[in-house]
């Protein structure tokens, strides 16, 4: 079965998505989370983890990956650690063996070389190569989760670009997809009317470019 509002926001890059949902007040921008390669596209719903510090006996890093389904988006919140990993080779083969869409990490992630061979879309912080294993562990999944300074639930939408990630919640997702198709069509047809000769000022005042992400009033 389709989902059409997946299928909608996979249109639009994060950008014309950042600016509904600032026109919608809607924090939504995961900050300082970064593509590994600017080449990866992602778009799915979340599968949330959460991580803490491993604990006395430890705990492990999970086999959750069986549980995530194709074309979801697996999330992982590390609380932004940038000293242990919680993604590798093998979670990368298997994710991308399964058709899952993707995975968003706050936090690191290691074994980079292979989400490029494969073409899989890693998010996350940064990249490093030393393991989480009996550092951190898994306190629960599918469950609210941060990222970025953005709350994710499971199934949220998300959509990631080379730019970064956005996050729409999924009680709001018609009404900010709304909005962007809207910003998205009167920018495309800025850039038609400047294409046909029209003055940029010109163009922009037209189609009401200032105030295409300007909050919408209570």
């Amino acid at each position: 079965m389709t989902d059409k509002n997946v299928e909608r926001a996979s249109k639009m890059d994060t950008a014309t998505l950042s600016d509904a949902l600032d026109k919608c007040g809607i924090n939504g921008q995961c900050y300082k989370i970064k593509p590994r390669s600017s080449d990866f596209r992602m778009t799915g719903r979340a599968w949330t983890l959460k991580y803490g510090p491993a604990g006395i006996p430890v705990g492990t890093v999970g086999d959750y990956i069986d549980d995530v389904k194709p074309g979801e988006v697996v999330v992982l919140d590390n609380d932004g650690r940038d000293d242990a990993t919680v993604w590798g080779d093998i979670l990368t083969e298997v994710a991308s063996k399964k058709g899952i869409a993707g995975t968003l990490i706050d936090g690191i992630n290691r074994d980079v070389s292979l989400c490029l061979e494969l073409g899989y879309p890693v998010y996350s912080r940064e990249s490093w190569m030393r393991t989480g294993k009996d550092r951190v562990q898994v306190e629960a999944t599918q469950v609210p989760v941060n990222i970025g300074g953005v709350r994710v639930c499971p199934g949220d939408l998300i959509r990631g670009d080379a730019d970064g990630v956005v996050v729409i919640q999924k009680d709001l997702e018609d009404k900010v997809l709304a909005v962007a198709e809207q910003i998205q069509s009167a920018e495309d047809e800025i850039r038609a009317a400047v294409r046909g000769g029209m003055s940029l000022r010109e163009a922009r005042v037209q189609h009401g470019y200032h105030a295409l992400q300007t909050r919408e009033k209570a």
